[in-house]
């Protein structure tokens, strides 16, 4: 059952991000307008590597491979994010998303500290 347990945790983990990376691609250009208003230059760079780290990170903990690594992208993503994104503490939404980023690095760390478990492709290359 524990096995199990940390399966369900990682795809639970990584579901905002698969999700979110996927309507990145949908909606790329309206993604790129939002980036651009909060004054990053080159929005389209940055959108790119974005979804990326998002996609790829989330991958790679989902199946189990190189899932330390996965995590490190989505915590590279996950903390500028959060700093550019939801430090305006005068709107609820904002501390709400806030403390969500808190708590998925949270599970992120886990991640990079203990990797992903017995069922994963990496606990197979290990044997």
């Amino acid at each position: 059952m524990e096995n199990f347990s940390l399966l369900a945790g990682r795809a639970f983990l990584v579901a905002i991000f698969l999700r979110s990376g996927i309507l990145k691609i949908l909606g790329f250009s309206g993604t790129a307008s939002v980036i651009a208003s909060q004054g990053i230059p080159v929005p389209e760079f940055f959108l790119v590597f974005a979804i990326l780290f998002e996609l790829i990170g989330a991958i790679s903990i989902l199946v189990g491979y190189k899932s330390r690594w996965g995590a490190l992208l989505l915590m590279i993503f996950l903390i500028p994010t959060t700093l550019i994104f939801h430090l305006d503490f005068s709107d609820q939404s904002q501390v709400i998303a806030f403390m969500k980023n808190l708590s998925i690095l949270g599970g992120l760390l886990i991640i990079f500290s203990q990797g992903s478990g017995p069922l994963s492709l990496d606990s197979r290359e290990s044997k």
